[in-house]
């Protein structure tokens, strides 16, 4: 148990080592200046600069759009369940599995308005404010 704790401790601090090390090579020559060549590249190949479009903004947009296709998808079976539940006839187990389904729809809608809550109140005061 404890040569296997070693190795992980050794494995890991070598991966966090090798991932820093970009950081000292940049930081080698100077006060970024292989940073300014690989920008004179960019622009010098035809790049334009990177707009304000960031990794958390476009994350915002791919959650947003999926809570909110999540929340069509319970109304749809919220919808599928009352139908089922019309058309039972007086079957036990029709309207059985009619509200069953409009339970888990209920709970499912709740679930995902309160993800939807969350994310809007992260993205405001944390998304917004960098």
């Amino acid at each position: 148990m404890f040569k296997k704790n070693i190795k992980l401790f050794i494995s890991t601090l070598f991966l966090v080592s090798l991932l820093c090390s970009p950081f000292f090579v940049f930081s080698a020559n100077g006060a970024g200046t292989a940073l300014n060549k690989l920008q004179n590249v960019g622009t010098q190949s035809g790049y334009s600069e990177a707009d304000e479009t960031t990794l958390a903004t476009t994350l915002g947009i791919i959650v947003s759009a999926v809570l909110s296709l999540l929340g069509i998808v319970f109304i749809i079976l919220i919808i599928y369940g009352g139908i089922l539940w019309m058309t039972a006839g007086g079957k036990e187990e029709s309207i059985k599995k009619a509200t069953t389904i409009i339970r888990n729809s209920i709970i499912g809608l709740v679930i995902t308005i309160s993800a939807y809550a969350i994310w809007r109140l992260i993205e405001r005061f944390f998304i917004d404010q960098m």
